[in-house]
């Protein structure tokens, strides 16, 4: 054995001790052994310093040598019982519970006989060294969903059109919305994240793209009396919306002080200090980059507009789950990420992997990869901060919704990190406590009283699927996917939401017409080979589900409500079924992979108001056949 193979061997073992992936398989179906270079950048990123692969037989002393002193910085109880792990076992200490209770240890022991309660608790060790434990007491199943909610509507709420709609659609019109549809036999009404995005002189309308998880975007509130009419055009114009609402707000509104919390205060600073500094924080003055905000880095106009917005959302939002008393309930979109310019970045700087953005690595429908651009959570900083931000940023939208959709629930399991410069095709996957993540989902859906669906679609881990079965949490079954798949759909099973698309896949109607593949081949995705092949692959996936409903694709609108009699007469706890879907829409709201420059994605309207689809035969009889298959009463209308 050469140095060479010694120090390579080293440096993989260090990878994969840190949770690295040194070799997996792409959606090709093709073996990866990820390089140095990546493996190295990525081991740097997780706190391990290492410049060659020369180094990593020191690091990973160094490593071991600390992980052997080390106590676990987070334990669970499931169901409120404690089992302390090896390293805490015959400890003394205490567990000082939420409620302010302390239970003594002796011995590693909690004398009590009762389990803890749900919640996150401190397990404080009287040691040579004192350490404290994040205990995660959470429920095995997560908060059921109620069997009498069978189905409902999906749509992105900025693109929904009323007559009374202005530039974007606001909570007036989500409420209008959502008594047309639970009218109708509707339980939920699912919508895409509601979180904030960029808004100014280079709009960032994808949701999926967050100021932060951690607030609501004010661009949807109602603006009541001072609602401005905008002419609408092709494009939903985000920066008028933002204009109106900051019209509406105006310079004389002061924000509540009974109502503004530490976290808020420091949100609206924050989006001062960009309003003054710009929005890349990175290139701040250093005590501003470090999180010190003196008063000359923040515009007060600024700072004063997100407080009183981020109140005024708050308010509406609550007054319309009041007004609607769960019928239907909310189905709100918790993203996997946030945006590197936003508050969450920067007001956690510790917890996010710098110099490392997120994707995905090559797979049938990207053959390049992909680069979501965002920072990926540091896994031990997360454990470290008990998954504090992670909790917080999921009882943000339970507070509120009835359903909670988790994007790209494999993150609980391993995200693909790609280092800054890197190709995409030429990162690795990055391992994150599974256990540990799905407790604190558990926990708060159970705090909330909220069904969690995990969006687990694309290349799935094992563990995830086996986890969601474990703690009762519906996965996703998408009619297109299962149909490209598969030889045969069998349609979905009862641990499964069913959907016939995504916001990241084509109507039904664009799906059978091979839009999304021309739009790609039109902006270089694919190019002719690549093409052909997708337009065979997709005329065989419609085939398939042709045969499944037993009907033909052309006429699609039958084609839609076989889809919908299927769907719904399956063994499928909750069906969705998105709006445009219902007038057989043909663009896209998103095609993945595509920049603002190149398609309009985010930015599409509706092609009709809500009036027109309400007074529509044709959408009221597609929305019949899924109630009647579901078995729900419809309502009047």
């Amino acid at each position: 054995m050469t140095a060479f193979d010694t120090s390579a061997q080293a440096l993989r073992r260090l990878a994969e001790t840190l949770g690295v992936a040194t070799e997996f398989v792409d959606g090709l179906g093709r073996t990866v052994r990820p390089g140095d270079d990546t493996l190295i950048a990525v081991c740097n990123a997780l706190g391990s310093p290492v410049t060659s692969p020369t180094d990593a037989a020191a690091a990973l002393e160094a490593h071991q040598a600390a992980r052997q002193q080390d106590v676990p910085p987070v334990v669970v109880a499931w169901d409120g019982r404690l089992e302390l792990p090896p390293p805490l076992q015959a400890a003394d200490g205490e567990i000082r519970l939420e409620s302010g209770e302390v239970r003594t240890l002796d011995g590693g022991v909690d004398p009590s006989s009762t389990p803890l309660p749900i919640g996150y608790h401190a397990l404080v060790l009287e040691r040579a060294r004192a350490a404290t434990v994040t205990v995660i007491s959470a429920p095995v199943r997560s908060f059921p969903l109620d069997p009498s909610v069978r189905w409902g509507v999906g749509a992105q709420l900025a693109a929904v059109r009323t007559e009374r709609s202005r530039s974007i659609a606001d909570l007036q019109d989500l409420l209008a919305l959502a008594r047309w549809s639970a009218d109708r036999g509707s339980a939920v009404v699912s919508l895409l994240p509601l979180l904030p995005t960029f808004n100014g002189a280079s709009p960032e309308p994808s949701p999926y793209s967050p100021v932060s998880r951690l607030f609501w975007s004010e661009l949807h509130l109602d603006l009541g009396d001072a609602h401005r009419p905008t002419h609408i055009g092709d494009l939903l114009d985000f920066g008028a919306a933002d204009r109106e609402v900051r019209h509406a707000l105006g310079p004389d509104r002061s924000p509540d002080p009974d109502q503004i919390d530490p976290e808020l205060a420091r949100y609206a600073r924050f989006r001062g200090a960009q309003a003054r500094l710009g929005r890349a924080w990175m290139t701040w003055p250093d005590a501003a980059r470090r999180g010190v905000l003196d008063d000359g880095h923040v515009d007060p106009d600024e700072e004063r507009f997100h407080l009183v917005a981020q109140q005024e959302m708050r308010s509406q939002l609550a007054s319309l789950t009041s007004s609607l008393d769960g019928s239907p309930l909310l189905g709100l979109d918790l993203a996997v990420g946030v945006h590197p310019d936003g508050y969450d970045v920067w007001s956690r700087q510790g917890l996010f992997a710098a110099g490392m953005s997120v994707g995905a690595p090559p797979d049938a429908g990207f053959p390049s990869g992909q680069n979501w651009g965002f920072p990926p959570i540091l896994p031990g900083a997360s454990q470290t901060d008990g998954h504090r931000y992670l909790a917080g940023s999921i009882a943000h939208q339970a507070r509120l919704a009835g359903v909670l959709r988790i994007d790209h629930v494999m993150a609980l399991r391993r995200l693909y990190w790609i280092p800054s410069g890197a190709g995409l095709a030429d990162g690795t996957y990055v391992q994150y406590p599974l256990e540990e993540l799905f407790a604190v989902v558990c926990v708060e859906s159970h705090r909330h009283r909220c069904a969690i669906v995990g969006e687990n679609l694309g290349t799935v881990p094992p563990e995830i699927d086996t986890g969601l079965a474990l703690h009762g949490i519906l996965g996703m079954y998408l009619a297109q996917f299962e149909a490209g798949e598969t030889p045969n759909p069998t349609g979905p099973v009862a641990t499964e939401a069913a959907l016939i698309n995504t916001h990241d896949t084509p109507s039904l109607a664009g799906w059978v017409d091979e839009v999304d593949v021309r739009e790609r081949l039109l902006v270089g995705l694919l190019d002719e080979t690549g093409a052909a092949k997708e337009w065979t692959s997709r005329r065989q996936a419609v085939a398939r589900l042709v045969r499944a409903v037993g009907v033909p694709s052309d006429p699609v609108g039958p084609f839609l409500e076989a889809v919908l009699d299927w769907l719904g007469a399956s063994a499928s706890p909750l069906v969705s079924v998105a709006m445009e879907d219902l007038w057989l829409e043909s663009q896209p709201v998103n095609i993945p992979g595509t920049a603002s420059d190149q398609r309009a994605n985010w930015r599409r309207p509706w092609s009709r108001t809500l009036d027109d689809v309400a007074a529509d035969p044709a959408v009221v009889e597609r929305l019949r056949h899924l109630a009647v298959a579901r078995g729900r009463p419809v309502g009047r209308g």
